[in-house]
């Protein structure tokens, strides 16, 4: 890795594109139960089905939230933090808002790489498959397809974890706990964003859960850098 400024932490929050399972009509409904088939009891209600599985797979949900951050030097030369989050209902607008956030990046740190945690195999895949389904193109820093394992370069805390043990997996939360960080799991957690959207209709919430969640990642990559951990005077959300 470079240096942390060249990092871009990136969290996101999907949810079902749909609000449930009877909102679809009857070929997506089969398309639907074909993806998981072969991951779910063949006795489990389609609908209840739907509300675990639909927002975290590309093909049927959507992204909320993205929100970004990325570590600068303050007047004493102590490492900060910038937050800035996109979301809304129109995810066309929060992907066209995102690569140009992302340009911008790239224009001045050609080397940067995205932060994160499961972003390797979760939030940038997932980002990568809506910008192709919304028909947006897919800029030089995604176009991850045709590249070699070792050629993506990201500081993924998930992986960094592994220490080349494929079969472990942590939570976010669990990762925090462990390395005595505080959590971000306080009034809500992934399982409840599709609620706290959909029912009560309260996306400030879901986007300062998000943020909440990258402000706890840049702290197990300073932890892991065995460097001091963030103050609240030294985060700032625009």
């Amino acid at each position: 890795m470079g240096t942390l400024t060249d990092l871009l932490l990136l969290d996101i929050e999907t949810v079902p594109e749909l609000e449930s399972f009877t909102d679809l009509d009857s070929n997506w409904q089969t398309l639907f139960l074909d993806k998981i088939s072969k991951t779910v009891p063949e006795d489990a209600r389609p609908e209840e089905s739907y509300r675990r599985k639909a927002g975290i797979l590309a093909e049927f949900g959507k992204i909320i939230c993205i929100s970004t951050a990325y570590f600068y030097e303050g007047e004493d030369k102590s490492l900060c933090l910038k937050i800035k989050s996109i979301a809304g209902d129109d995810e066309v607008e929060i992907l066209r808002s995102f690569t140009d956030l992302c340009d911008k990046m790239y224009l001045h740190h050609r080397h940067f790489q995205f932060g994160g945690h499961n972003i390797r195999e979760f939030d940038i895949p997932y980002i990568c498959r809506r910008l192709l389904i919304n028909q947006l193109p897919l800029p030089d820093y995604l176009q991850l397809h045709d590249k070699k394992p070792w050629e993506v370069r990201m500081f993924d805390t998930l992986s960094w974890w592994k220490f080349g043990d494929n079969k472990n997996y942590v939570s976010l939360h669990l990762l925090a706990n462990v390395l005595d960080i505080p959590s971000s799991k306080s009034d809500i957690d992934g399982s409840r964003v599709q609620d706290v959207y959909y029912k009560e209709k309260d996306l400030p919430r879901i986007v300062s859960y998000c943020q909440r969640d990258v402000v706890v990642t840049a702290n197990i990559i300073l932890r892991f850098q065995n460097l001091p951990l963030l103050t609240e005077n030294r985060i700032q959300i625009v």
